[in-house]
């Protein structure tokens, strides 16, 4: 019997282009319609780059399926994020992050957890 790996750390910025080929390799695996994989991807990115711009020590993404959903968590070093926020204005240097990502998924959670916070982001399959 073959055992699935259902997550991955990263660390520095060159881990995040496997950081998204792991993803988008597992969604297929999971269900995840094709004309989903750019939303996604999107989402990843923006949260892995956060962790990596905002913390230190890296963090920890994990992909599986559950009740008709695609669900993606991802975990660090970082202090609790707030979501619910409007869209900073277009002449804003940072910000967009996590609104996008609270914008392009069906459902955005997050936690914290021992030494950090975790981020969890459904997509419906």
């Amino acid at each position: 019997m073959s055992e699935t790996v259902d997550g991955m750390s990263y660390h520095v910025p060159d881990d995040l282009r496997a950081v998204r080929a792991f993803v988008t390799e597992r969604a297929l695996a999971l269900g995840l319609p094709e004309a989903r994989l750019d939303v996604l991807t999107l989402a990843v990115s923006e949260l892995t780059t956060n962790t990596l711009q905002h913390t230190s020590g890296g963090g920890h993404i994990r992909v599986w399926a559950e009740g008709g959903r695609l669900v993606c968590d991802v975990v660090d070093q970082g202090s609790g994020r707030p979501f619910g926020r409007a869209m900073p204005s277009a002449e804003a240097v940072r910000g967009r992050g996590l609104a996008i990502v609270e914008r392009v998924c069906d459902a955005v959670y997050t936690t914290a957890v021992p030494g950090g916070t975790l981020v969890r982001i459904c997509l419906d399959l």
